[in-house]
C-alpha cells in the first residue's frame, strides 16, 4: 500500500483521491478543467513531479472515454481537421517535458498559476476570449505550440484549445469532442514523454494508476447529472475555484 501511495502520508493520499474524484466530476459535467484542478490542488501539498505524475493516467483514461463517446469515425475526422494544432502540440509537449526536473519549484508554480488565474478570471468577468482569426492555419500552429509548452511542463494544455474553439465558434458537440481528441492525444504524448523525463517512476506511475478509479467514478457522475445542472452556474463556480487555486499557486511561488 505504501508503494501505491508514492511515499504520501495517509491524509495526503486521501486528499489526492478526493481531489481526483472532484476533478473527474467537473470534467464529466463541463468537458474540461480536470488537469487544471488536479495540478493546482496537488501542488499545494505534493512535490511538483509527483503532482504532475499523478494526473497523467487519470487524464489519459478520462479523455479516452470522452473522445470515443460517439465512436471512432468522429475521432478520425476531428484529428484530420485539427491536425496542425495537434502536430505542433505533440512536438512541444515532448520538448518542454524534458525541462520539468530542472525548473525551480517557485518558477514552476508561477508559470502554472499565472495562466490559470488569467484564463479563469477573464471567463469569470465575462470577457470574450475569442480571437480574430484572419489566418486560421497560423493560429492553429501557434496555439498548438503554446498548448504543448504548458502541457509538457504542467499537464495543462486546455486553455489555448478552448480559446481557439471559441474563436471559430465551434458548437457544443464539436467543442466537447475536439477537447476529448486533443486532450487524449496530448495525454498519450505526455505519458510517453515523462516515461523518458524521469517524472514517471515505478512508484509515481502506480500512484497515478490508483487515481484512475476516483477519476472515472467522478466523471461518470458528472456525465450522469450533466443535463440536470445549470451549466452557467456550475461553470461559474468552477471558474471561481480555478481563480482561487491559481492565486494560491502564485502566492506560494513568491513565498507569501
Amino acid at each position: 500500500m505504501e508503494y501505491l501511495m508514492a511515499g504520501l502520508t495517509p491524509l495526503a493520499f486521501v486528499a489526492a483521491l478526493l481531489i481526483t474524484f472532484f476533478a473527474g466530476f467537473v470534467k464529466g459535467a463541463i468537458g474540461f478543467a480536470m488537469p487544471m484542478i488536479m495540478i493546482s490542488a496537488f501542488s499545494s501539498f505534493l512535490p511538483p513531479e509527483t503532482a504532475l505524475a499523478g494526473l497523467i493516467l487519470p487524464t489519459l483514461i478520462s479523455n479516452l472515454t470522452q473522445a470515443f463517446r460517439h465512436g471512432p469515425g468522429p475521432v478520425w475526422a476531428t484529428t484530420i481537421t485539427y491536425r496542425r494544432m495537434l502536430i505542433s502540440m505533440v512536438i512541444f509537449i515532448v520538448i518542454s517535458a524534458q525541462f520539468v526536473r530542472i525548473i525551480p519549484q517557485d518558477l514552476f508554480l508561477l508559470l502554472l498559476g499565472l495562466p490559470i488565474t488569467i484564463f479563469a478570471a477573464l471567463q469569470l468577468a465575462g470577457v470574450g476570449l475569442a480571437l480574430r482569426l484572419e489566418h486560421r492555419a497560423r493560429a492553429e500552429w501557434m496555439l498548438g505550440i503554446i498548448s504543448g509548452l504548458y502541457g509538457g511542463l504542467s499537464g495543462v494544455w486546455g486553455p489555448p484549445v478552448l480559446v481557439y474553439l471559441l474563436s471559430i465558434k465551434a458548437d457544443k458537440l464539436e467543442t466537447v469532442r475536439v477537447q476529448g481528441v486533443v486532450f487524449l492525444i496530448g495525454a498519450v504524448v505526455l505519458l510517453v514523454a515523462h516515461l523518458h523525463s524521469g517524472v514517471l517512476t515505478a512508484s509515481t506511475t502506480a500512484f497515478s494508476a490508483v487515481l484512475v478509479l476516483p477519476a472515472m467514478l467522478g466523471q461518470s457522475l458528472g456525465v450522469a447529472v450533466q443535463d440536470r445542472l445549470d451549466q452557467s452556474k456550475f461553470r461559474r463556480w468552477t471558474q471561481i475555484l480555478l481563480v482561487l487555486t491559481g492565486l494560491n499557486l502564485m502566492r506560494r511561488a513568491v513565498g507569501l
